[in-house]
């Protein structure tokens, strides 16, 4: 006679339960402060990232020799 019970591989799994969702944070001034975490604040980007911009642009550039300077 066949097996009627459920293989290892065929067993039902139980559906995860939801996650409550998390309680206000207790201090107030503390969403202040995580609204600044982003960093402090605009700044320039560093030149060896504009040279290395650049330098890509120029690999993208299919360089060929102008016909009338020959």
């Amino acid at each position: 006679m066949a097996n009627k019970a459920l293989a290892t591989r065929q067993k039902k799994q139980v559906a995860p339960t939801r996650v409550p969702p998390s309680p206000p944070p207790r201090n107030p001034v503390a969403v202040a402060a995580k609204a600044r975490a982003g960093g402090a604040g605009p700044h320039a980007k560093p030149p060896s990232t504009e040279r290395q911009a650049a330098k890509r642009q120029l690999a993208k550039i299919a360089l060929k020799p102008d016909p009338d300077e020959s």
